[in-house]
């Protein structure tokens, strides 16, 4: 995905429904594959007019023409081809008598193998590391550890009610719950910034009652995505 907007935002959404219905044109054609589940994107959910609206489930979407006009963001792009991208997914499915599933995850964290520290890790140890760079996604953070999203794509996949949409937010935290955990589980390192007066709208979080409701559970809550972090970043001498 071209998060710095380098080409134009229909170019890199056509390219992105293209490619995905490629694929489910594939799986239509292989007559071997019984079912599918699709990658969507909480951008995909908070982008729209509503207001005053802590937590939404998934009957919300983002809203495309509100995006072009009033948010100002390097998600933009990214948020306008998710949200297009997962509507055509949906329709052609339905179409087509594709068994398919669309995951709509938060903040991905946890332990990771990449060689870098990418994005959401930076954003996420921001009080750390000094860097207020997407700091307001910290006002209120819906976050999903990593392997509960691993488990939830097998859950889903092997679960023959699994339909339609699934939000998969293990929890939400506001940027003082983030800041105790890491002075007080992580004393090693130092509070840089204490995320006061931040700015920036508070995005809502994701409810995961109709996947809890199929009997999905999550594993892992906000303190152990934080230690899995640490324990990445200090093996890999970011910390």
């Amino acid at each position: 995905m071209d998060f710095q907007d380098n080409e134009p935002e229909a170019v890199v959404t056509q390219r992105s429904i293209d490619g995905t219905l490629g694929i489910l044109k594939t799986c239509l054609r292989s007559n071997t594959v019984k079912k599918v589940v699709y990658t969507s994107s909480i951008t995909a959910v908070f982008f729209n007019k509503i207001k005053n609206v802590e937590i939404m489930d998934e009957s919300y979407w983002s809203d495309v023409d509100y995006i072009r006009s009033e948010v100002k963001s390097n998600l933009s792009s990214y948020a306008i081809t998710k949200t297009l991208t997962e509507k055509a997914v949906l329709e052609f499915s339905a179409q087509h008598g594709l068994d398919l599933v669309s995951i709509i995850p938060p903040m991905v964290l946890g332990p990771f193998i990449c060689p870098k520290m990418h994005v959401p890790v930076h954003t996420a140890l921001s009080p750390i590391l000094g860097s207020r760079k997407n700091n307001n996604l910290l006002l209120n953070l819906a976050m999903v550890h990593m392997d509960d999203l691993a488990r939830a794509f097998i859950f889903l996949l092997e679960h023959p009610e699994a339909k339609g949409r699934y939000n998969c937010s293990s929890d939400t935290v506001t940027a003082p719950k983030i800041v105790e955990i890491l002075s007080t589980n992580h004393p090693e390192f130092p509070i840089v910034d204490t995320l006061e007066g931040i700015e920036g709208v508070k995005l809502p979080g994701l409810s995961s009652k109709k996947l809890l409701d199929l009997g999905f559970r999550f594993k892992y809550g906000v303190e152990d995505i934080y230690d899995g972090i640490i324990k990445s970043c200090k093996e890999k001498g970011f910390l």
